[in-house]
């Protein structure tokens, strides 16, 4: 999950695995409301799930990003 972030961030900032964890919050990367949004589209393609409207706005930090990806793919299962 991680790395899926650091691919789609990367684009557009200098982010590395260094500098991404679990608790990394994406405004502290320079992601704001907007950013998220892309992001999490970006992560659902990768990921071939679909995440509800508005989902994005609980997500704060990756480790947030990678439950709520998680959590639809069990319900989808």
């Amino acid at each position: 999950m991680v790395h899926g972030f650091e691919s789609h961030q990367g684009r557009d900032t200098h982010v590395t695995s260094c500098t991404v964890s679990p608790e990394t919050k994406f405004a502290d990367l320079g992601a704001d409301s907007l950013d998220t949004v892309e992001i999490m589209m970006a992560l659902e393609e990768q990921f071939g799930v679909s995440l509800e409207e508005g989902g994005a706005e609980n997500i704060v930090t990756v480790q947030d990003a990678t439950g709520l990806i998680e959590k639809v793919k069990v319900a989808a299962a």
